[in-house]
C-alpha cells in the first residue's frame, strides 16, 4: 500500500477490524517515515447470473430464493435458520463452481436435494411447482420415489 505522505510502497498494518458496511478497516503504518493511515477494503465479487428456461438472463437475488423455500414450507417445522442454512450451502455450491451463469434448473435441483432433507412435505410442494407436474401419475411417481427412498434410509 502507497503511503500517502512519502509515496513508499511497503506498509504493515497495525490494526484491522470489519465495519458495518462489509467492508474491512486497516490502520496502517509506512514502513519508510513512520506515518500512520487507513485504508478500507471492500471485496470485489462479480454477478452470478441465472439461466432461465426461457433463456433469459438475471442477477442471482438470495431473497427470491429464499421466499421460493418459505413458500415451500409454509406451515411446516422448518425454521428460518434452517432455511438460511440450506441457502448458505446452495450459495457455496454455487461460488464453488466457478460459474458466472447458473442454470435455473440446477438451482431449483439443490434446492429439491435440501428440502427433501429438511421436510418431505416442503420437497413434494416444491417439486409440485417446480417439475410443473401435469397429472396425477406425475405427482404420484415423484411420492413412489420418495417414498422408495425414505425405506431405504430406514433399512440403513
Amino acid at each position: 500500500m502507497k503511503c500517502p505522505n512519502c509515496g513508499h510502497l511497503e506498509s504493515k498494518v497495525i490494526d484491522s477490524r470489519p465495519t458495518e458496511n462489509s467492508s474491512i478497516r486497516r490502520r496502517r503504518e509506512c514502513l519508510e517515515c513512520g506515518y500512520r493511515f487507513t485504508t478500507y477494503e471492500i471485496i470485489d465479487t462479480i454477478p452470478t447470473y441465472i439461466l432461465k428456461k426461457d433463456g433469459t438472463k438475471e442477477v442471482y437475488d438470495r431473497n427470491k430464493l429464499m421466499s421460493g423455500m418459505i413458500k415451500a414450507c409454509y406451515k411446516r417445522p422448518v425454521s428460518e435458520e434452517q432455511l438460511n442454512q440450506a441457502v448458505n450451502e446452495i450459495e457455496t455450491e454455487m461460488q464453488n463452481s466457478l460459474q458466472s451463469e447458473y442454470p435455473s434448473s440446477e438451482i431449483g435441483t439443490l434446492v429439491m436435494e435440501k428440502l427433501r432433507d429438511l421436510d418431505e412435505v416442503s420437497y413434494v410442494r416444491f417439486a409440485s411447482v417446480y417439475r410443473e407436474f401435469k397429472d396425477v401419475e406425475t405427482f404420484m411417481k415423484e411420492l413412489r420415489g420418495l417414498m422408495k427412498n425414505q425405506r431405504k434410509k430406514q433399512h440403513e
